[in-house]
């Protein structure tokens, strides 16, 4: 397939675009500058030069390809405007899409968090629990979002097979530079201890960023339409496990955070509304549909081989 790809040189992109080659796709990856192109190049993909602000651009690209991976964010949106003003200028790119490959059976597969389903489920969120709707009261939260996955996921009703890949909470590998993984330890190293909030028995779920990668391939090879899948490898992990395994090898104690709206900010900042919540997830029916089977090493694991804590 002829495959066009935004985000490729991010954490997860970097490891979807030789995948997709190595599988024997063509992939031709967006790149906004010189440094961007450069690297998708050295991964083996083709460079188009553009800006994902260009729908007519994204509009050309995916009517000349055979499916679309979307993992392109405007991260530069956060500071100013945060998750609101991310979603807000997404959307119209998926809309986009939809207009480019509306009938054609082609595929569009787009990033997506696994906490669109909500975190008071009672039980793990499944592929079949949609993206819960998003209204005011939600602005400033990672379900404003969620009106980008429903979208994606309605385009199947316009003869597109589009489906969205719900990331874990913590993507983790040896090339992660901005994750949740790589803000808790740098907010351990500040405050010289490791927080969790409360008892630290809320649910966190990661997986590897190169199982990441094998998933998308397969949704876009062969996913049906409309369909949300889980890239989840440890669906359940307690927050105070991962706090101890970042202490251990800081040599740092782990501590519980009093769980008051005081204390948590105080230490998590930005990171207190997530950290305090919990995600468990099953991965059942990607695994089953799909045939995806994680064989990377797991978090914890991961955290042992050490290369997010190299020697000063």
């Amino acid at each position: 397939m002829r495959v066009f790809v935004t985000g490729g040189t991010g954490h997860s992109g970097s490891y979807i675009v030789p995948e997709l080659i190595a599988a024997g796709h063509e992939v031709t990856g967006l790149a906004r500058s010189d440094e961007s192109a450069a690297a998708l190049s050295a991964l083996g993909a083709k460079v188009r030069r553009g800006d994902i602000q260009d729908l007519d651009g994204l509009k050309e690209a995916a009517a000349d390809s055979d499916g679309v991976i979307h993992v392109a964010h405007r991260q530069d949106l956060l500071p100013s405007g945060g998750i609101d003003a991310v979603a807000a200028a997404e959307l119209p790119i998926m809309l986009a899409y939809g207009e480019a490959l509306a009938g054609t059976g082609k595929s569009l597969v787009a990033a997506g968090s696994i906490g669109s389903p909500g975190q008071h489920l009672g039980r793990p969120a499944t592929e079949e629990d949609p993206a819960l709707p998003a209204g005011d009261e939600h602005k400033g939260t990672l379900r404003a979002r969620n009106v980008v996955e429903t979208a994606v996921v309605g385009l199947a009703e316009r003869g597109v097979r589009s489906s969205v890949v719900r990331f874990a909470n913590i993507a983790h590998s040896t090339t992660d530079r901005a994750g949740f993984l790589v803000q808790l330890i740098a907010l351990a190293k500040e405050k010289g201890f490791v927080g969790y909030p409360g008892d630290g028995t809320n649910l966190w779920n990661a997986v590897h960023a190169r199982d990441v990668a094998s998933l998308f391939r397969l949704a876009l090879e062969k996913g049906p339409a409309g369909k949300y899948w889980h890239a989840v490898a440890d669906g359940a992990i307690p927050l105070r496990e991962i706090a101890e395994a970042i202490g251990s090898r800081l040599g740092l104690p782990a501590v519980s955070i009093p769980a008051d709206e005081l204390m948590v900010p105080g230490y998590f900042g930005s990171l207190a509304n997530i950290v305090t919540q919990t995600y468990p997830a099953s991965n059942l029916i990607t695994r089953q549909t799909l045939g995806w089977e994680p064989t990377q090493p797991s978090l914890l694991a991961d955290l042992d081989n050490g290369h997010y804590f190299p020697a000063s």
